[in-house]
């Protein structure tokens, strides 16, 4: 019998569904700390990202309404990326992250 679309996630299964993966985390973490990112900065800063990897997760993090992606239609073209308010929502997982990370880096 197949498993019903409809079954609820355990809390934690849908955060790591959510901001899982190498990169997503790093991403919101480095708007964060910047507040507005263009593409081209996030690139330089998440060393070992490809141009693919970085768009495919700009994308997913859209979808799920954690970053908001402001494009400006100039020459040559300009696009922003920062925090929702539902992304805010993170930050304080983020901080503790970075904090344990520090007490604990071997």
């Amino acid at each position: 019998m197949a498993e019903s679309r409809s079954r609820k996630l355990c809390p934690i299964e849908y955060t790591l569904n959510t901001v899982g993966g190498k990169w997503k985390i790093k991403i919101l973490y480095q708007i964060y700390i910047g507040q507005i990112r263009r593409y081209g900065e996030l690139k330089k800063l998440l060393f070992g990202i490809t141009h693919k990897m970085l768009s495919q997760q700009l994308k997913e993090l859209e979808k799920d309404n954690l970053i908001h992606r402001e494009e400006y239609h100039q020459i040559p073209p300009k696009v922003e990326y920062t925090l929702t308010e539902r992304g805010k929502t993170m930050i304080p997982v983020l901080l503790v992250m970075t904090e344990w990370g520090e007490k604990n880096q071997i």
